[in-house]
């Protein structure tokens, strides 16, 4: 039977021994080598759990690098080799947690509903991280375990209403891997999926007329969108695209650009390239939906604008923003040490206390 843990959340950071166990997403492999934002998350709380001395054990693909205990089902991402059966794999990976379960003090899930489904036949607690709704029907399956489950949201714009939450905990990035550039050069940058409800289309519109040349980086997720409102207009001079980036090319990207554009068009749960560009001191010009008020100040790190016609004159007051603020405010409030701190406080609460706290 397993011991109630009694360490204040003080202690709990700072290294009282804790088992957890860690469900990360094997649609990619941890760290990604380029898009995998819920990846990304997962491998930095690992490695700030094992830092601060707990004994983690984290399920990802074989070819994942980790300072925890690696416990690898898929060989690699099933997103990056097409052979690869997502749902046989991802059946296998949570299966390997929960056979496990009573190994760990804790489970953290990264791994969306799919756990929620095991988590009534275990006595380990399970917290479990919502990057997000895929869409409105898996509301019923975290709906279903609300009774029992600990839900952390990513911002208070990701609170469903019909869910209890123990936490809204914003993402954290490590800061040493984003280089401060005071003095951008002079292009605008689009990084993220290429699709609709991303902007990319409106990018290219906003950089057309403000006579500025645009990068486009990320992956390509609606092939009919890019070849029809996106690659008529790459030409390798003042529109290019570059693909998917690594870290490397992610960093000098975001801090040579003039500004980010992120004009989406649904409620994005948070955003993670926008916190990585103010770590390089880059402003970001956003359409004011889902957490981007949350996570920008109007005007200090950034311009929030409600079509084309105002990211066109955003452009033009970029001036105004001060690139030192926007690392400060990378640095106040989206640093990882930040994140890992605020998890290892919910985890405590969940091993002392008990259930969620509130409803959204």
């Amino acid at each position: 039977m397993r011991t109630t843990l009694c360490a204040s959340a003080v202690e709990l950071r700072q290294g009282t021994h804790v088992k957890i166990g860690v469900i990360a997403s094997i649609a990619h492999r941890l760290p990604p080598r380029g898009y995998g934002p819920w990846e990304q998350i997962a491998s930095t709380l690992t490695e700030g759990f094992v830092a601060r001395g707990h004994e983690v054990t984290l399920f990802a693909s074989a070819d994942s690098e980790t300072s925890a205990r690696l416990h690898p089902t898929a060989p690699t991402g099933y997103e990056e080799d097409s052979r690869l059966d997502a749902k046989l794999w991802e059946a296998l990976h949570n299966a390997a947690v929960f056979e496990r379960a009573s190994e760990f003090d804790l489970i953290a899930n990264h791994f969306d509903f799919m756990p929620l489904t095991y988590s009534r036949l275990v006595s380990t607690p399970v917290v479990t991280t919502i990057h997000g709704f895929s869409s409105p029907q898996i509301v019923a399956a975290y709906r279903a375990y609300d009774d029992i489950a600990h839900y952390v949201a990513i911002s208070d714009a990701n609170r469903h209403p019909d869910l209890h939450y123990t936490a809204t905990i914003h993402h954290g990035i490590d800061l040493s891997r984003f280089t401060f550039v005071p003095t951008p050069d002079d292009y605008l940058l689009f990084l993220g999926r290429i699709h609709p409800d991303k902007g990319t289309h409106l990018a290219v519109e906003v950089a057309r007329r403000c006579g500025v040349p645009l990068v486009i980086a990320g992956i390509v997720q609606d092939e009919a969108y890019f070849r029809e409102a996106v690659a008529p207009h790459v030409n390798g001079r003042d529109m290019s695209y570059v693909g998917p980036v690594g870290p490397e090319e992610r960093d000098r990207l975001l801090g040579g650009a003039r500004a980010l554009l992120h004009l989406i068009s649904f409620a994005e749960p948070f955003g993670l390239s926008v916190v990585e560009a103010l770590a390089t001191g880059t402003p970001v010009i956003a359409t004011p939906l889902g957490s981007m008020p949350e996570i920008l100040r109007d005007g200090v790190t950034g311009w929030l604008v409600a079509d084309a016609d105002q990211a066109v004159a955003a452009v033009s007051r970029l001036h105004l923003i001060d690139r030192s603020a926007c690392r400060a405010e990378a640095v106040s409030r989206f640093d990882a040490e930040r994140m890992v701190d605020a998890h290892l406080t919910v985890f405590e609460r969940v091993l002392t206390q008990g259930g969620p706290e509130s409803r959204a």
